[in-house]
């Protein structure tokens, strides 16, 4: 039996993440292998993607749910990291990192949180000297 093609998320919620994540200093965006991802120095901060059946999915995995919903992972540390991990949907902990976080993107999404989240991700993936740049 042949697997489903792959779902690509859309080209709005590429966008919206894109219009903060390229904004970052050297950041840059890549098609991953499924989904978009940005990266800066070789590390993702940011990974869009479409969780489905027939494909290995975090998501999936622990949530059991079966219909294709688009995923955002991001890392994250500290306080926040706590939080976020213990919030519950639309986040979640994927297994396979401790500073990973994904959540549920949807028509209930908040893009303000989004953007607040893929920036403190691009701090904790980015040189100190990118860093810098971002605080002054």
């Amino acid at each position: 039996m042949s697997r489903p093609p792959r779902i690509e998320p859309s080209g709005d919620v590429v966008a919206r993440v894109a219009s903060t994540a390229l904004t970052l200093p050297d950041a840059y965006e890549e098609d991953a292998w499924t989904g978009v991802r940005w990266r800066v120095r070789n590390k993702t901060f940011a990974h869009v993607l479409v969780a489905q059946e027939g494909y290995a999915s975090a998501y999936r995995d622990m949530t059991g749910v079966t219909e294709p919903t688009t995923v955002l992972t991001f890392r994250s540390s500290g306080d926040e990291l706590l939080t976020l991990t213990h919030a519950g949907a639309p986040f979640y902990q994927p297994p396979w990192s401790p500073t990973v976080v994904g959540m549920v993107l949807d028509d209930d999404t908040d893009w303000d949180e989004v953007a607040e989240l893929v920036t403190e991700s691009y701090r904790f993936c980015a040189p100190q000297k990118l860093r810098r740049l971002l605080d002054q």
